[in-house]
C-alpha cells in the first residue's frame, strides 16, 4: 500500500465523524446504497434525523410511554433476539408470557384466574381484534344452534378509536356506533338497548375514551343487557376496551366494577405500552374462561419441532416488551401502579384548576379518577370568540417543544374542537409548572396579537390516537 494511501486512512480514522467523507455528502434516502459506510457514521445519521423528531416526553398527545427504567432497556437487549412466536425454543419466555396472562386475569376478577385463557399482541388494536373475532364465533355457532341466520352481525359501541372500524370492516361486520352529542360524549344503557337485536355479537364500552378521557361505565350497561334478557330478551356479551383504564382502575378506584366481576364481560384488551408502563409494542387480550375462547380460532402449527397453539393475527413478535411487562408487574405490584398512577392524577388535577383558572376554557374532563384516566381535556365554550382557535394555541405550544393536540370530536358533536393533555409518569408535577409557564405566554402572544382567519383544521397540530 502506497505511504500516502496509508496516510488517508489514518486521518479518516482520526477525522471527526462529522468531517469523514461518509458524512460530507447527503446519503441515499429512497434508493438502495451501493456501498458500505462505517456503523459509528450510520448510526450517526440517524440519530441526527430521529433528533428532528423532537422530545417525545413533550408529546403530550400519546397514550404511550415515553419513558422507562434503565432495567427495562437491558431487559429489551438481553430479549432483542427472541422471536415470541418459538414457544418451544424459548420456553421461559412463553412461560412469562403466560404469568403475565393469569396475573392480569387476576387483576381483572376472573373467576378461576390460575386457569383462564389469554395472549400477548402487538398492541391494544391486535388484541381488540382477538376479542371481536371470538365473539362473533360465539354469536354464530348460538345462531347456527338456534337455525337462525348468520350472515348479519352487528356490534355496538360509543365514539370508539379507529381500530374497531377496521374490525368491522375487515371481518364485515355492521357497527352500530352511538354519536357523540353536544353535552352527551359516551354511550348510555338506553343508547344499547335502542341498538341491539338477534344479530349483535357484542357491546362494547370503552374504559377511557379517546377523545376525552372518560369512562363510558361498564357495570349500568351490563344491567341493563341482564335486565333484558331476564325480560326473555337477548343474551349479549360485553367485550371492554380497556386499552388505558384497564391498568389504571384496578389500581385508583379498585370497587368500580367493569371487568370479570360482572358475568357479561366475556373479553378485555389493554395496552401494556400506555398505563400499563411498559415499553411501546404490547396489548392485551384476557377471556373470562376457557370457554369463551373458541377451539375454532387457536391454530396449532408444526414449526421448528414443536406444536404450538397461537391465537394472533401477527406470526413473529418480539419478546422483549412481554418480558418487561412482567418485570413491571413484579417491579411494583399493586402498591406501586397505585402509587405512579394516583401522581399522575395529581399531576392531572393540578393541570385542570391551573387551565379553569385561566377563566376561558370549559373542561369536559378534569383528572378524576372515578370518572376517567389522568388527563385534561377542554374547550372554548359555545359563542365565544377568542380571536385565535384551539388549533392556533397547540401551533403556539408547538414552537415551545409541546405536542397538546387540538382536534374536533364526532358525530353531531363534530364541531366541537376539544383540546386535550395525557399525564403520564414522566409528566411530573415540576414539568407541568413549565408547561403551565409556557401555556399562559402562548395565551398572552395570541391576546395581543389576534388570529383574523382561523388556522384551518388541515393545518393543526396532529392528534395521536395511539
Amino acid at each position: 500500500m502506497a505511504l500516502h494511501d496509508r496516510d488517508a486512512i489514518r486521518d479518516e480514522l482520526n477525522a471527526s465523524v462529522f468531517a469523514g467523507q461518509d458524512l460530507s455528502t447527503a446519503l441515499p434516502k429512497y434508493r438502495f446504497p451501493d456501498r458500505e459506510i462505517s456503523p459509528d457514521h450510520a448510526y450517526q445519521v440517524i440519530a441526527d434525523e430521529i433528533m428532528l423528531d423532537g422530545n417525545s416526553r413533550q408529546n403530550l398527545a400519546t397514550f404511550c410511554q415515553t419513558w422507562e427504567e434503565p432495567q427495562v432497556i437491558k431487559l429489551m437487549e438481553l430479549a432483542i433476539n427472541k422471536n415470541m412466536i418459538d414457544r418451544d425454543e424459548y420456553p421461559q419466555t412463553a412461560e412469562i408470557e403466560r404469568r403475565a396472562t393469569h396475573m392480569m386475569a387476576d387483576l381483572w376478577n376472573a373467576p378461576d384466574a390460575a386457569n383462564t385463557v389469554g395472549t400477548s399482541c402487538i398492541g391494544s388494536s391486535e388484541a381488540c381484534m382477538l376479542g371481536g373475532l371470538a365473539a362473533k364465533w360465539r354469536w354464530r355457532a348460538r345462531q347456527a344452534a338456534a337455525g337462525r341466520p348468520t350472515n348479519r352481525p352487528n356490534m355496538v359501541c360509543g365514539a370508539v378509536q379507529v381500530v374497531w372500524h377496521k374490525f368491522a370492516k375487515y371481518w364485515d361486520i355492521e357497527m352500530r356506533e352511538v354519536p357523540m352529542a353536544p353535552d352527551q360524549y359516551f354511550m348510555t344503557p338506553q343508547d344499547v338497548l335502542d341498538r341491539v337485536d338477534e344479530n349483535t355479537i357484542m357491546v362494547v364500552p370503552t374504559l377511557g375514551l379517546t377523545y376525552t378521557g372518560a369512562y363510558e361505565m361498564v357495570k349500568p350497561i351490563a344491567d341493563a343487557l341482564d335486565e333484558l334478557q331476564a325480560e326473555g330478551g337477548l343474551d349479549i356479551d360485553i367485550h371492554v376496551d380497556a386499552a388505558s383504564g384497564g391498568f389504571l382502575a384496578p389500581f385508583c378506584t379498585p370497587d368500580m366494577e367493569w371487568d370479570f366481576r360482572l358475568p357479561r364481560v366475556k373479553s378485555i384488551s389493554a395496552s401494556g405500552h400506555k398505563f400499563g408502563l411498559a415499553p411501546l409494542g404490547v396489548g392485551w387480550v384476557v377471556f373470562r374462561d376457557r370457554d369463551e375462547l373458541p377451539d375454532d380460532l387457536i391454530f396449532h402449527v408444526n414449526y421448528l419441532g414443536g406444536d404450538m397453539p397461537v391465537f394472533q393475527i401477527n406470526f413473529s413478535r418480539p419478546a422483549g416488551q412481554i418480558v418487561a411487562q412482567y418485570y413491571d408487574f413484579l417491579r411494583l405490584g399493586r402498591d406501586g401502579y397505585r402509587r405512579v398512577h394516583d401522581a399522575t392524577y395529581a399531576t392531572g388535577k393540578y393541570l385542570a384548576e391551573e387551565i379553569t383558572q385561566m377563566g376561558i376554557f370549559e373542561l369536559l374532563h378534569d383528572s378524576d379518577s372515578t370518572t376517567g384516566i389522568p388527563c385534561v381535556t377542554w374547550r372554548i365554550p359555545e359563542g365565544v370568540d377568542l380571536g385565535f382557535t384551539l388549533y392556533d394555541l397547540a401551533d403556539r405550544l408547538r414552537i415551545k417543544g409541546w405536542q397538546v393536540p387540538a382536534y374536533t370530536l364526532t358525530g353531531d358533536a363534530s364541531h366541537i374542537a376539544v383540546q386535550r393533555i395525557l399525564v403520564r409518569q414522566d409528566v411530573s408535577r415540576d414539568m407541568a409548572s413549565l408547561l403551565v409557564a409556557d401555556f399562559r405566554d402562548a395565551l398572552a402572544h395570541l391576546t395581543r396579537h389576534p388570529v383574523s382567519v382561523p388556522m384551518d383544521r388541515d393545518e393543526s397540530a396532529g392528534f395521536n390516537h395511539l
